[in-house]
């Protein structure tokens, strides 16, 4: 009996096989995939560092670094290289993934909106700065207004391409001798004005996610007039937003403060200029929180929100301050012969106003900023498609902090 038992057994064995071996190589798959998620989350959350304006402009141009450029060529050169970099830095435009590990993530999308926002602004007003390129700069306009979320064909990542083909030609005709921006600053501080009012709106925003009443008492800031209380699980998404839009304002400023040398040097904006940079700079400071906190007063915990919403006030009417100072100011391109040197980051940079020759007329301009720190840190995510590039006309609140001390 027991052997025709065992025969049977071993017939049933046969007939329905087991197969819970298999799920031991699927489940063994499943934990190194995600491991890979989690290691290509870290590397793709790494915020890119800042690139030089002249080197940069240097590269797309071929003209050597102390070469008399048009006005307008560095900036141009300044927003191609920013959208190069949101483009393809590592993990590419996350904002509209639908897979994993992008999926997961929302400072780095955040930070890249931040970013995003500040080039729709500038495109927006170049327009007005060159009317000579406007078909080319309209183009740029137009692609760059695509929805950042957008996944299904065409992507985002294609009509960004095509806004990077728009200015690239664009800055290829002025290299051949095409007009350039006007010598004026009325487009200037169109931007500027336009710049003003987003960190107004970013600095209502920060301070909706702050849960002290108290402290915006002591700081002057009507509660009641600000935005709706920031949900906890996008407190970060707001901060990394407005670091992304100061990150690509000051590479943007940057090129500017070359381009439009002659301008700031009438206007006397330059020490205006310099402290709007400085305050741009603070506020990039690494977080060294792998969180962001929202603490109160001098407690253990940090309020990351109130810090960063010190600087975007104080960027917001250092903007506003600059945007008047150049409103209607008119220069004279230099005559055949001479160029203007104009002083950049960390030192000379021998650019000259357009149409500017090859000899010599140094305006050097600039000033060094120093802030003390205010502390805090910073990290988040993105406020969303939904929030709106020219938010706010002004803070509720009062300064926050002393501006920094400026020396000529």
């Amino acid at each position: 009996m027991a052997l025709f038992g065992n025969r049977k057994r071993r017939t049933e064995v046969l007939e329905r096989p087991e197969y819970g071996w298999i799920w031991k190589p699927l489940l063994a798959l499943l934990v190194v995939y995600l491991l890979v998620c989690l290691v290509l989350g870290i590397w793709w959350s790494q915020r890119p560092e800042p690139f030089d304006v002249a080197q940069a402009t240097t590269q797309r141009l071929g003209a050597p670094a102390d070469a008399a450029l048009p006005r307008g060529a560095r900036l141009t050169a300044s927003m191609l290289t920013s959208l190069e970099t949101l483009l393809d830095k590592p993990g590419g435009w996350l904002r509209n993934d639908m897979l994993l590990p992008g999926v997961w993530l929302d400072n780095v999308p955040s930070w890249e909106y931040g970013v995003l926002t500040q080039l729709r602004l500038l495109g927006k007003s170049l327009p007005a700065m060159s009317p000579a390129g406007e078909d080319a700069l309209q183009s740029a306009n137009k692609a760059l207004q695509s929805d950042s979320e957008d996944w299904l064909y065409p992507a985002a990542e294609k009509r960004y391409n095509q806004a990077q083909g728009a200015l690239a030609s664009y800055l290829a005709g002025i290299a051949r001798g095409a007009d350039g921006f006007t010598a004026n600053g009325d487009g200037l501080a169109s931007w500027l004005d336009a710049v003003s009012r987003r960190f107004s709106g970013l600095t209502q925003q920060l301070l909706a996610s702050v849960d002290d009443p108290e402290a915006l008492r002591e700081l002057g800031v009507d509660d009641a007039a600000l935005p709706e209380a920031t949900p906890w699980f996008r407190i970060d998404n707001v901060f990394f937003e407005a670091r992304g839009d100061s990150w690509g304002l000051l590479q943007l400023l940057k090129a500017a403060r070359l381009d439009y040398a002659d301008v700031l040097g009438k206007a006397n904006g330059n020490a205006t200029l310099e402290r709007l940079i400085a305050e741009l700079e603070l506020a990039q400071r690494r977080v060294w929180s792998p969180v962001i906190l929202n603490g109160s007063g001098f407690g253990i915990f940090a309020n990351h929100s109130l810090v960063l919403a010190n600087h975007t006030q104080a960027i917001a009417e250092l903007a506003g301050q600059l945007a008047g100072s150049v409103q209607g100011v008119e220069v004279t391109a230099p005559k055949s012969g001479t160029r203007t040197t104009a002083v950049g980051t960390g030192g000379n940079d021998n650019t000259g106003a357009p149409g500017a020759s090859e000899a010599s007329t140094n305006a050097e301009t600039g000033s060094s900023a120093q802030a003390a720190p205010a502390g805090g840190g910073n990290s988040g995510g993105s406020a969303g498609e939904g929030a709106q590039s020219n938010a706010g006309d002004d803070s509720g609140g009062s300064d926050m902090a002393a501006p920094p001390q400026t020396q000529q």
